[in-house]
């Protein structure tokens, strides 16, 4: 389905198809759907999960494509932390890079978009990618999948991501092409909200209400009388 930009929905972000043939793409396509179900089955009473529960041993077999960012402005993330392949594609160091360096110049606006969405709404998002051919630069697909997560204060200002590519990299930096941008809302219909987890205390009885002296007596014509108030025990 679409929303009123056009944006696409898929109906399930693991209805995933990697470029590539063969055997290698179903293996990614296998390590893909293990790494979004265990996000999903982080999501505890099926709100969004926190960073802290993310538990590197979960997503062993994507470590290396996986990443974790950081909202920092609205649709602008930065890499915490991130796998060696990203560093690789870019052929440095990518931590504290934001994540739109991954992205050719005239798409990252639509990337910014979809990073409003994640954190908004909240969202999951698929990105499939190509990068042109160029000297000594041969043409690569890949996929980009970005999971929101909230962080130690509740927000939603987190997100893991895994990022796979098909084929030789070639020279570095790569930079790549949005070909699809899928945006995939976050059902919270079943999520406890804060504060309303715990059990609720009884109503206590209302308070006896206070009792009005008589007011003192004028000690000068221009004064007014006041009011004491008496609470009984």
């Amino acid at each position: 389905m679409t929303d009123d930009s056009g944006t696409s929905f898929p109906d399930k972000i693991s209805d995933l198809q990697l470029p590539g043939a063969g055997a290698a793409r179903r293996r990614r396509e296998a390590d893909l759907r293990k790494f979004v179900d265990y996000w999903s089955a982080m999501r505890r009473g099926g709100d969004v999960p926190l960073r802290t529960e993310i538990d590197p041993r979960g997503i062993e077999s994507l470590l290396g494509n996986a990443f974790i960012v950081e909202k920092v402005a609205p649709g602008i993330a930065r890499l915490r932390i991130a796998g060696t392949h990203l560093s690789d594609v870019m052929g440095m160091e990518v931590r504290g890079m934001p994540l739109s360096a991954l992205i050719a110049p005239e798409d990252r606006a639509q990337l910014a978009d979809a990073m409003v969405e994640l954190f908004e709404r909240p969202a999951t998002l698929r990105l499939d990618l190509t990068a042109p051919a160029g000297i000594r630069r041969p043409a690569l697909a890949a996929t980009l999948i970005v999971l929101p997560l909230r962080s130690d204060l509740g927000d939603i200002s987190r997100a893991l991501g895994c990022f796979v590519t098909d084929g030789p990299i070639g020279a570095t930096p790569r930079r790549f092409g949005i070909v699809e941008c899928q945006v995939t809302p976050v059902d919270l219909t079943d999520a406890t909200a804060p504060g309303f987890s715990e059990e609720q205390a009884p109503l206590e009885p209302p308070a006896p209400k206070a009792r009005h002296e008589r007011p003192a007596p004028l000690s000068h014509p221009s004064e007014r009388p006041y009011l004491r108030l008496v609470h009984s025990d």
